[in-house]
């Protein structure tokens, strides 16, 4: 098999492609040659050095990636309602890059007929994290309103679908004109264009009485200011903290970071329950184990899908051995949707 692989934390030049035997499946696995790969912003964290759980879990060097789609190539001997030659889709908790990967049956789940390979590998990452963002954690009423960070990204896109079929209203934030379109397309009620008009004061003429729920990756850029525009009570939802990382050059700024990191702010226990507000947050990579979670998520998200009430994001596709522009292109923030590696 040919896989990415990271020797050490850097920029662009240490996504290396490898070659290594194939994955033989343990018990309980099953093998997939995979035909697209999701890419995730996580992914260029991990290639940083500042991903928490992939030090945890492997450390150096490391393989990234939290999603495939392909074709099962081999099942463990305990395996017997997943057949070889089924096409397939799934996360994994590192090791996406590669052309075959091995991971426990329970994440893997059949392709939605309505889906392509390459829609399939872009689809659960985003989804789970829209998913439990959004039900899990914050469980807006319908009529609350939502304010979304980067409505026409993965996630953004997701949550943006996902709350309307939870009977929400949207506010989608984008960052570029190009991506007001795609925001609106997804459902966004409102979109602000923080290049042409002043975030806080669009937002605050979207909702004058606050957001039941923003759901925030942006960290100290709209931290502070996402939780000042809260309703009473209200949520605030954190699942990234993209803005203190680089935008350009692909190695994070030492002094921006700490810098950051002291300006972030912190929530006191005292104010928040004066406040009558939450703060919550979570990392995905981290719920892979919890395989009740990931069913169910999993079997709501397929249903909405096989009813049309859930598209794919736009897709983007490099081929594996351009992954250095997938992260540079991602790290821009220009891209709409997802992009996705093709072996």
């Amino acid at each position: 098999m040919r896989k990415v692989v990271i020797p050490r934390a850097g920029g662009y030049d240490r996504l290396t492609l490898q070659t290594q035997p194939d994955p033989t499946p343990a018990p309980e696995e099953v093998v997939v040659t995979s035909e697209a790969i999701g890419v995730n912003y996580a992914d260029c964290v991990i290639r940083m050095g500042l991903y928490a759980s992939a030090k945890e879990y492997v450390g150096w060097p490391i393989t990234p990636g939290f999603e495939f789609a392909g074709t099962v190539s081999a099942v463990g001997s305990a395996v017997t309602d997943l057949a070889v030659g089924t096409r397939v889709f799934g996360v994994t908790r590192f090791g996406g890059y590669s052309t075959h990967v091995a991971v426990p049956r329970h994440q893997v789940f059949p392709l939605p007929a309505r889906f392509d390979m390459a829609q399939a590998a872009g689809f659960p990452t985003v989804f789970l994290t829209a998913y439990y963002a959004l039900f899990e954690l914050a469980h807006p009423r319908p009529g609350s309103t939502l304010l979304v960070h980067s409505a026409a990204g993965g996630v953004g896109g997701a949550l943006l679908q996902l709350g309307r079929i939870a009977g929400c209203r949207t506010v989608g934030v984008v960052g570029s004109s190009h991506k007001v379109e795609t925001a609106r397309a997804l459902g966004a009620e409102v979109v602000i264009d923080k290049s042409r008009e002043d975030l806080w004061g669009a937002a605050e003429k979207a909702a004058p009485k606050g957001y039941d729920v923003v759901l925030d990756a942006n960290g100290v850029s709209t931290l502070r200011d996402s939780y000042r525009h809260l309703a009473r009570p209200g949520k605030l939802v954190i699942y990234g903290f993209h803005s203190m990382l680089p935008r350009e050059g692909g190695r994070p700024n030492w002094v921006k970071l700490a810098a950051d990191f002291l300006r972030t702010p912190r929530f006191d226990p005292l104010s928040l329950t004066n406040a009558n507000a939450s703060v919550l947050a979570f990392n995905l990579s981290y719920l892979f184990e919890s395989r009740g979670v990931l069913e169910e998520a999993m079997g709501r998200l397929l249903a909405w899908v096989d009813e049309g009430r859930i598209t794919p994001p736009p897709v983007t596709r490099f081929p594996l051995e351009r992954v250095a522009e997938a992260h540079r292109a991602l790290e821009s923030g220009s891209t709409v949707g997802k992009l996705v590696l093709v072996p």
